[in-house]
């Protein structure tokens, strides 16, 4: 009976901890940084490119940083913005944390995973599961809204 009774406490302790961490998600998040960022400017594409060249690129890594939000509500669903051939393009999806702390947005069809490494009110780190393994981390953090000039 003792076991019965720890083992459900055990189950619902998990099971309130992913809903917990779920909750925290809640807000709009932007992308801060991203390993592949570093890798772009180590590789020797990028160092031998012209200066405007160069600039280009600060300017694409910029501009990716700067519109890639996403914002989870708390009735499990979200939008972020996506760049499709350098276009931004407002996306609608849903998502859940499993008990693993694994991130799972799910667009139609698609289902895209990631680790969730990191989760403060301050910080968000996760780093995408492909089907070759984990890649990059990526960091967020609360998103705060542009000043009206």
């Amino acid at each position: 009976m003792r076991i019965r009774i720890f083992t459900f406490f055990l189950f619902s302790f998990f099971g309130v901890y992913s809903g917990l961490q779920a909750q925290q998600l809640f807000g709009k998040w932007q992308l801060v940084y991203f390993d592949g960022i570093d890798q772009i400017r180590n590789s020797s594409q990028f160092r031998e490119a012209t200066a405007a060249a160069r600039a280009n690129m600060e300017y694409r890594i910029k501009n990716r940083l700067e519109n890639t939000v996403y914002e989870f509500f708390a009735e499990d669903s979200l939008k972020y913005i996506d760049m499709v051939n350098q276009e931004l393009v407002l996306r609608k999806a849903t998502f859940e944390v499993d008990e693993n702390n694994i991130l799972m947005i799910k667009q139609g069809d698609l289902i895209r995973k990631a680790q969730i490494l990191e989760l403060s009110e301050n910080k968000l780190i996760i780093q995408p599961i492909t089907q070759s393994g984990m890649i990059g981390r990526l960091i967020f953090e609360p998103y705060i809204e542009p000043e009206e000039d």
